[in-house]
């Protein structure tokens, strides 16, 4: 009797890691969020050098206004996106996902996932709503000149982005949405410092929470 209980109950938990598996993109890897972490802190390590150490009086007026909340002065998208730091940002993006998307390939076919299929479209629809929303928004605070909260901006709507994802995939990913969410709504109170609460946000709360996620899941 007890054989027969217990092998209905290791019955029950295969199903429901079935159900669990079919319902969540499971294929996120730690090491993804260790690396894109990492290029955080080294792209805001060159962004910082660029604004301590440039001498082009031009750039440095830009960067005062990426700073300055009385918005005395405006520049213009096409200014903006020339900006050195501007490109540095894309650079750290670019090189972010793509290492990201690698090891979460290597993971999908270790675990014997589909890396495009049901959930992870639900799960990629549910990530870029606020991302897209959060993007037009702060476009638009760029053409107004409000460069201040450009940086509180993009942690607030990259961890709502997170806590609407986090129901498709691994549920520790909404925890790295809170803290990204407190961290932004802080850095509304410290305006000048974007640069060291992107590092916080993007680079280190990365690199922890990557580190504890190949704990738990990966590392065995």
């Amino acid at each position: 009797m007890n054989i027969s209980n217990q092998e209905h109950h290791q019955d029950l938990q295969h199903i429901k890691q079935m159900m669990e598996r079919s319902s969540r993109f499971i294929s996120l890897s730690g090491l993804s969020g260790i690396t894109a972490g990492t290029c955080a802190l080294v792209g805001a390590y060159f962004a910082r050098n660029i604004i301590i150490s440039s001498k082009d009086t031009e750039l440095i007026d830009l960067n005062d206004k990426f700073y300055d909340t009385s918005s005395y002065g405006k520049i213009s998208i096409v200014d903006f996106m020339g900006n050195k730091l501007f490109h540095i940002a894309i650079i750290t993006f670019v090189a972010a996902f793509c290492l990201s998307f690698i090891f979460t390939y290597l993971r999908s076919k270790k675990t014997n996932t589909q890396l495009w299929g049901t959930t992870s479209r639900r799960l990629a629809f549910n990530v870029m709503i606020p991302m897209v929303v959060g993007g037009i928004y702060l476009f638009k605070l760029i053409q107004n000149g409000e460069y201040g909260v450009i940086a509180p901006g993009c942690l607030i709507f990259y961890g709502l982005s997170l806590i609407n994802a986090a129901k498709y995939t691994l549920g520790e990913v909404k925890y790295l949405g809170y803290l990204q969410l407190i961290l932004g709504v802080i850095n509304l109170w410290f305006i000048g410092y974007g640069l060291y609460f992107w590092a916080i946000g993007f680079g280190v709360l990365h690199i922890i929470y990557g580190i504890f996620m190949w704990n738990k899941y990966e590392r065995n």
